[in-house]
């Protein structure tokens, strides 16, 4: 069976979902839906189930209909609440999968029912994380192994992977190297990285610089639009206004595996923090190369996010923000504070068009990485999990 390509829409009545079947029989079809669950069928595509962010009814107005010449179904089903706001219909992956799915393996799996997670997510987000003073840790005491990736769900990947290392991440031998001794090493890196011959001939000579930063990337346009949209309705914005996938982006959600993460209070910060770290980056890379990728694209993502390059797991957005602007002036080839309080800005403003930018963001983080070896290891470190979370994330 084919897991067809599907979207939805809505208006305050109706829920709109729109399912491509080229190859199948139109007078072959069948539908099911109940409450949050939604099912189809033509062979040879098979929506198995879909879990709607909203409640759908079946009261005689519901109605599907099918285009010959594009091949797409178009089925339109009541709102048990008229007037409702579906949150989410663009998180594809998070749609796809029953509300308890289990992660998989290494990653903890999450056992609590659906209202207790409900009410998890409810929560305000604390940004206070909890500190303790720096202590030298004796030798004896050190486990075997330490964590990294998203989360810090994952170790060991390292020893499998000696030959790649190098051409990933600074850090050597990340599995036995704790997370201070890992922050250390890197801030002497740094020191010996920059150069102030560099810095003050890009300080001086700045005319590139300065024609990179005329450059608009997609998200100022929307920016722009949501801020002028505000005051002007009391209803509240579908992201989709603002912010549309494109085919690609769509069947790159699909492809993913739902999951659930279960973290702890400190892991959640160390995840919300490196999404920053990472955008940052990714912000600097499409400004430089003015939405164009180029070869060293994912040399720029990855370099330049302590993150991905040194398994950084940070406390505080000051360390971020610190921790970026020191790195945009020691690595990459224009090395202009202007450009770091270019990608703040940027940054800022995808994390107020919401999660559905983030994500778009995200999925061409993933592109890039995928179509570079052997970068693609981040993506199964962190880009992929980021992906999927960010779907269901606050």
């Amino acid at each position: 069976m084919i897991t067809p390509a599907f979207e939805l829409s809505q208006d305050p009545d109706f829920l709109t979902i729109i399912i491509k079947v080229p190859y199948a029989r139109a007078s072959e079809f069948d539908v099911y839906f109940e409450g949050e669950d939604f099912k189809f069928y033509a062979k040879p595509y098979f929506l198995r189930q879909l879990t709607l962010p909203g409640r759908i009814v079946e009261d005689g107005r519901e109605k599907a209909s099918y285009n010959t010449d594009k091949g797409t179904f178009t089925i339109r089903l009541p709102k048990e609440t008229p007037g409702q706001y579906f949150e989410g219909l663009d998180m594809l992956t998070s749609l796809l999968a029953p509300k308890k799915s289990r992660s998989a393996k290494p990653l903890v799996e999450e056992i609590a029912d659906a209202a207790e997670l409900s009410e998890e997510e409810e929560e305000e987000f604390d940004w206070e994380i909890e500190q303790t003073p720096y202590k030298e840790s004796s030798e004896d005491a050190l486990p075997p192994q330490y964590c990294y990736g998203f989360g810090n769900l994952r170790s060991g990947v390292f020893q499998r992977l000696q030959d790649e290392l190098g051409e990933v991440i600074d850090i050597k031998d990340p599995d036995q190297t704790p997370v201070d001794e890992r922050r250390r090493k890197r801030l002497i890196a740094e020191a010996a990285k920059f150069d102030p011959d560099h810095y003050l001939a890009d300080f001086f000579e700045d005319e590139a610089i300065q024609h990179v930063l005329k450059y608009k990337p997609w998200w100022v346009d929307a920016h722009q639009k949501m801020m002028a949209s505000q005051g002007e309705s009391h209803h509240k914005q579908d992201a989709q206004t603002f912010v549309v996938f494109s085919e690609e982006e769509k069947e790159q959600m699909r492809k993913f595996t739902n999951k659930s993460y279960l973290l702890d209070k400190r892991s959640h910060h160390h995840v919300y923090l490196g999404l920053i770290d990472i955008l940052l980056a990714y912000c600097y890379e499409i400004c430089v190369n003015e939405g164009d990728k180029n070869v060293e694209s994912s040399w720029n993502v990855r370099k330049l996010s302590a993150t991905l390059c040194w398994l950084e797991s940070f406390t505080s957005v000051h360390d971020v923000l610190v921790s970026f602007g020191r790195r945009v002036l020691c690595y990459p080839l224009h090395r202009h504070f202007a450009l770091v309080t270019r990608a703040v800005r940027d940054t800022v403003m995808i994390l107020q068009l919401g999660k559905a930018a983030v994500l778009k963001c995200l999925l061409d983080i993933h592109k890039i990485f995928l179509e570079n070896d052997p970068a693609y290891i981040l993506n199964d470190l962190f880009i992929t999990d980021y992906c999927i979370w960010i779907q269901k994330s606050k």
